[in-house]
């Protein structure tokens, strides 16, 4: 099986390749590539892939990008540190994907789900609409994100309504619940931000929480104000006074 890698990470696709190598010794690695703009040049000229292993945002763009306009379907199985609000998208549309750190495991079971994927497109010659991926990306205030938690061998997927706070200690961020549970998670809180857009506010350094689940804000002292959440926090959460106005608006709104 012929295999293009799309990946702007080095270490990463290496890592990949020697995996799918140890996994399937019939698959070849026929090339690897790192931007969107070398993989639309390298399809332009170079005979598709049977399988085309991608990360989905790269340094010049999302890959979603490269394969909206070509002619031919091509099986994509997508490689992500997290959601990024497009891994809903990709089980409606039928796409496999795997988390990185990558595992032999994790793979090995893409791969078979492929397999599967490839002998029903072969007969229905489905060919999956990229466009409507981007725009899923584009926006993501229409959805409800959702953040996949490793804990042991289990994916435990969490939608952000269902996340009351993320807080930073001890340099690692961690998800609690609204029903109280606490996770750890691989990404920043900078990351989960950008993930979980406005129905979440940006306290301070240690803390994103979840407007539904704010109890009350208390003036805490002239300067600033002590948010009360729904879940008991380990921390005091001070929002100080240059972000009073910021945070009652969007508590408002």
């Amino acid at each position: 099986m012929d295999v293009v890698i799309i990946e702007d990470e080095k270490l990463a696709a290496n890592d990949l390749a020697s995996i799918l190598k140890k996994t399937d010794k019939k698959i070849n690695i026929r090339k690897i590539l790192s931007s969107v703009n070398e993989a639309v040049a390298y399809f332009k000229i170079s005979p598709l892939p049977q399988l085309i292993f991608s990360d989905i945002q790269l340094g010049d763009g999302y890959s979603f990008e490269i394969f909206k306009d070509m002619e031919v379907y091509v099986p994509v199985i997508y490689c992500t540190a997290h959601d990024k609000h497009a891994l809903e998208a990709f089980r409606y549309n039928g796409i496999a994907y795997i988390l990185k750190p990558y595992g032999a495991n994790s793979i090995r079971e893409t791969l078979e789900k492929c397999r599967y994927f490839q002998n029903s497109l072969a007969v229905s010659n489905t060919k999956i609409d990229y466009d409507v991926l981007l725009q899923t990306l584009m926006n993501p205030q229409k959805q409800h994100p959702t953040i996949l938690v490793n804990y042991k061998d289990k994916i435990i997927p969490f939608k952000v309504t269902d996340i009351a706070f993320f807080f930073v200690e001890n340099r690692s961020v961690s998800l609690v619940s609204v029903n109280g549970s606490l996770h750890r998670i691989n990404n920043t809180l900078d990351e989960m931000e950008q993930i979980c857009g406005k129905l979440f506010y940006r306290a301070n350094r240690q803390y994103l929480i979840n407007k539904n689940c704010v109890k009350e804000a208390v003036h805490y002292s002239y300067r600033k104000l002590f948010v009360s959440m729904n879940i008991e926090t380990t921390h005091e959460i001070i929002i100080n006074k240059v972000n009073i106005p910021a945070f009652l608006n969007w508590l408002q709104h």
